[in-house]
């Protein structure tokens, strides 16, 4: 399984992304610069890491959306390439197009920053698989811009086709995202986008190693398709 993590100025998660893939995978992933035009070939699954990208001047993913290397991402998905977003990388996988709706200021308009239980709403996807339907995780969260927004209509179809994964706990939604959501995928599964942070929760000594499954499901699934 080869991996790629893509580094925006700003970027604060991509080392704990690389970390993370290699545990997952055993091999470096490598680190693609913004600039550059393309994703090395033969790459699985790219990884756009979390943080505050161009300092999220305009708004959060905006700018980020439009770098150079975001056309080869878009390739990399068109021919089934699988892509991993995680907080800002979820934003700016939904200024891109790539995914559905936009996120949005907190409902609280206050930074969230803490450990979070999510449910794991659709254990049939390729990120998911090693978890149990209604298995209840922790995740860490850390965003301010994390209030996931669609229509009715796209609500209703990522819900009817099993495109949301996680989703948080009752009662503990930290930011008013519609219906709990806290990931969404593609069509056809693929690409993910999720607030929460599971490569902040792989080793243990952050507080858990819930997000340690998610990336040994997706090496899991590559390894059938293979």
């Amino acid at each position: 399984m080869k991996t790629a993590v893509i580094v925006f100025p700003g970027s604060n998660c991509d080392r704990d992304a690389q970390t993370a893939l290699h545990r997952a995978t055993g091999k470096e992933p490598s680190m693609v610069w913004h600039k550059d035009a393309s994703i090395p070939e033969g790459t699985d699954l790219v990884m756009v890491p979390g943080g505050f990208s161009y300092g999220d001047h305009l708004r959060c993913g905006a700018i980020a959306g439009n770098s150079p290397v975001i056309e080869a991402l878009k390739k990399h998905a068109d021919r089934g390439g699988y892509i991993l977003g995680v907080c800002n990388g979820f934003q700016i996988l939904t200024e891109t197009g790539l995914l559905p709706g936009a996120l949005m200021r907190n409902a609280s308009l206050h930074f969230v920053c803490r450990q979070q239980r999510l449910i794991v709403e659709n254990a049939n996807t390729d990120f998911t698989r090693l978890y149990r339907s209604q298995d209840e995780i922790m995740v860490p969260i850390a965003h301010h811009d994390g209030n996931y927004f669609a229509d009715e209509k796209t609500l209703d179809i990522l819900e009817g086709n099993g495109r949301i994964p996680f989703k948080y706990a009752a009662g503990e939604n930290p930011n008013g995202s519609a219906r709990d959501i806290a990931g969404i995928t593609s069509k056809n599964g693929r690409v993910l986008g999720m607030m929460p942070h599971p490569e902040r929760a792989i080793g243990g000594h952050e507080g858990g190693t819930d997000g340690a499954i998610m990336f040994d499901s997706l090496v899991q699934s590559l390894s059938v398709s293979a």
